[in-house]
């Protein structure tokens, strides 16, 4: 897939009721498996039948069928979440039983289903491959470089001062980069220059 990868703007809401069962897929913007595990403990309801689940963030994925028979449920959720080319979100089905038996097929159809059309209907936003740079610079070319900063997107994250001037840890959308190592060359007359620091968002 050649498109762009996207998350959620915002948590969504999705409700079916498939021969007398109903699903509730409720969809939400994760960055982290901690992050998704909280979303997930907070929005099950333990008054249900089953509470399946999925989420990815990168190469990060898990799924979980929460009773339901091995493959139908989670997994599905998952395939939903790949197939509407998303990332960084987390999906729960819950379902309440009617009391009619859907069969394996019925249960990958009603709780892959579900969880689709809950992120086809929501709100989405594409994600933004950011990088996590440190810097120095001179007190002289400071105000220059921060008022350039905003054009490329940075956002600083922190600042050291002491008697040679300022480092800088800032983050910036990666396709920013090369422009940004220039300036900084520009700015320094080439003695300093930017580098990565930690893994990038």
């Amino acid at each position: 897939m050649s498109d762009p990868l996207s998350t959620l703007a915002q948590r969504c809401r999705h409700h079916e009721e498939i021969r007398k069962s109903r699903f509730l897929a409720i969809a939400a913007p994760v960055d982290s498996a901690e992050q998704a595990m909280a979303f997930l403990r907070e929005a099950s309801d333990p008054a249900a039948t089953h509470n399946c689940w999925a989420y990815r963030i990168g190469q990060d994925y898990r799924f979980n069928d929460d009773g339901e028979p091995g493959g139908t449920a989670g997994r599905p959720i998952l395939q939903a979440i790949e197939g509407q080319g998303m990332d960084r979100v987390a999906v729960l089905v819950t379902r309440w039983f009617g009391g009619i038996k859907l069969g394996a097929g019925g249960l990958v159809r009603a709780y892959g289903g579900t969880a689709a059309e809950c992120l086809r209907r929501a709100e989405r936003v594409p994600i933004v491959a950011m990088a996590r740079l440190g810097l120095r610079c001179d007190f002289a070319a400071l105000a220059l470089l921060k008022a350039r900063l905003k054009d490329l997107h940075a956002v600083i994250e922190s600042e050291q001062f002491d008697a040679d001037g300022v480092a800088l840890q800032l983050q910036l959308p990666e396709v920013g980069v090369d422009e940004l190592t220039l300036l900084v060359r520009d700015l320094t007359r080439g003695r300093s220059e930017p580098h990565r620091i930690g893994p990038q968002a």
